[in-house]
């Protein structure tokens, strides 16, 4: 049962929506009066006869209650319950508790349990519309400043990532939907497209950002000290194990646990990672108890998984456990647009850290920037302007400081027609720059590109996998520092 009662709006405006409020008392009598006073102050006031029923009227709705008022003593939930369950469920709606002259230690308990404020019997006009008008204005500006603090959040960078591109944009607002969730993420992309960024930048995000980031590389790493450092081993478990130690997911406590090139797992760690995925704990190498871990678990890979699952290297129930939320970071070529901002970006970085006053590029290096095509996408560019920045004479970044590969670089040109025999190119690469190039031609629809190419597509991510792969190796013989923007 309850009733309703609406009196004029507040401040006496006719354009502004009435304030509403929930009355709960178990007498009808005392919960008329409450929403009688209210109605005098401008508010509409439902009426209910019990906590669970506020409840429920607030599941369906709780956007639509600016405030809750709730006699203390009630059968079934009781006003300091009801408190209790409010705050916990919906923290932004003021809780005010309506007590006896007597009962001021019960107010102080209702407070302790998450009222915002309390009005005392006998009530008046005056006090139930002044602590009403506080409290709703205390939820309304309490909601704007989140309202604000999510316009800042959306309009500001994240940890790094520079872009303007569609395609990056969605890649960020994806990372910033999940930062606060439990949800493992897998972040997959190619070969030097910032997937540790990513997760860090997640992490960073997040309300675990005070605590620990660990990564491990799960490829560069064999399967025996794998497990070891994942989950830890008690003294003696091996040679030299000469004392117990906790694996990344304990250590990493209430922080952020990252594998990368998760791909890379071998099959025998894949059934392990499954378990302690499934049950949250993991047991130590040569140990016989668990220990619980409450890290958060985010995965990154350059492959494609489904293809691995398809072909037996990598397990379908941990593809699903891995996969719960994909997180996809476009290569550069498809970043249209985003290559000079990024290569300022990272410019200043590298200046800075070198000591170098350097402003920026010449007209013709950016137009070579902008017409590269990037297999080795952010770590490339990187790459090539630490060799830049170290080449360069003067305070602008010059053609001929860039690397031979980009300098010679011919938009459209697969090398075939050239006269010059030092600069013809081998079959893998033009093989490389003709996949790269119906790629870019297609938007990155891999399906396509394949029917295009005649091929499969399990052959075509061969391809893209064994060239990314040899792509990184020239630049990084040369250049050492090699870091992912």
């Amino acid at each position: 049962m309850e009733t309703l009662a609406a009196s004029g709006l507040s401040n006496g405006s006719e354009s502004k929506a009435p304030r509403r409020a929930i009355v709960v008392d178990d007498e009808p009598h005392e919960a008329t009066l409450v929403c009688d006073l209210l109605a005098a102050c401008g508010f509409e006031a439902r009426q209910v006869f019990n906590g669970e029923h506020a409840m429920e009227m607030l599941a369906e709705d709780p956007d639509a209650i600016d405030v809750v008022f709730t006699d203390v003593y009630m059968a079934g939930l009781s006003g300091i319950e009801l408190c209790s369950r409010l705050r916990a469920r919906y923290p932004d709606i003021p809780v005010i508790v309506v007590t006896g002259q007597q009962s001021i230690d019960t107010a102080v308990a209702a407070l302790r349990a998450g009222a915002y404020d309390f009005v005392m019997k006998p009530l008046s006009s005056e006090a139930v519309g002044a602590a009403a008008q506080r409290a709703a204005e205390w939820r309304r500006l309490k909601g704007e400043v989140m309202r604000l603090r999510q316009e800042v959040d959306a309009a500001r960078p994240i940890d790094g990532f520079v872009g303007e591109s569609p395609a990056i944009r969605r890649s960020i607002e994806l990372l910033r939907r999940v930062a606060n969730t439990d949800a493992t993420v897998l972040i997959s992309g190619e070969s030097g497209t910032g997937k540790e960024l990513a997760a860090r930048a997640l992490h960073g995000a997040s309300n675990r950002a005070p605590h620990a980031f660990v990564a491990i590389n799960c490829g560069a790493i064999p399967p025996t000290l794998l497990e070891s450092e994942l989950f830890g081993h008690v003294r003696g478990a091996f040679t030299d194990a000469r004392q117990d130690r906790d694996g990344l997911f304990v250590e990493a406590g209430e922080g952020t646990v990252f594998l990368d090139e998760i791909g890379e797992m071998p099959l025998e760690m894949q059934v392990k990672l499954l378990r302690v995925l499934q049950e949250r704990t993991v047991r130590p190498v040569g140990g016989n108890g668990e220990q619980a871990f409450r890290a958060r678990v985010v995965c990154a890979t350059n492959r494609d998984l489904e293809t691995e699952v398809a072909e037996g290297r990598f397990r379908e129930d941990l593809y699903y456990r891995v996969n719960v939320v994909q997180v996809a970071l476009p290569p550069l070529r498809e970043r249209a647009g985003d290559v000079l901002v990024l290569a300022q970006h990272i410019l200043r970085k590298i200046a800075t850290r070198s000591g170098r006053e350097i402003t920026g590029f010449s007209s013709e290096a950016a137009r070579k920037l902008i017409e590269y095509n990037w297999p080795g996408n952010v770590r490339e560019l990187e790459n090539s302007l630490e060799c830049a920045v170290a080449l360069t004479r003067f305070n602008e970044i010059a053609v001929d400081d860039l690397p031979e590969r980009i300098r010679h670089h011919k938009p459209g040109s697969l090398g075939v027609e050239a006269d010059d025999p030092s600069t013809m190119i081998t079959l893998n690469e033009l093989e490389q720059r003709y996949v790269q190039r119906v790629l870019t031609a297609v938007g990155g629809n891999k399906s396509r590109a394949a029917r295009i190419l005649g091929i499969d597509r399990r052959s075509l991510y061969r391809r893209l996998t064994d060239n990314n792969g040899s792509s990184q190796q020239a630049p990084a013989a040369q250049h050492s520092s090699m870091h992912t923007a």
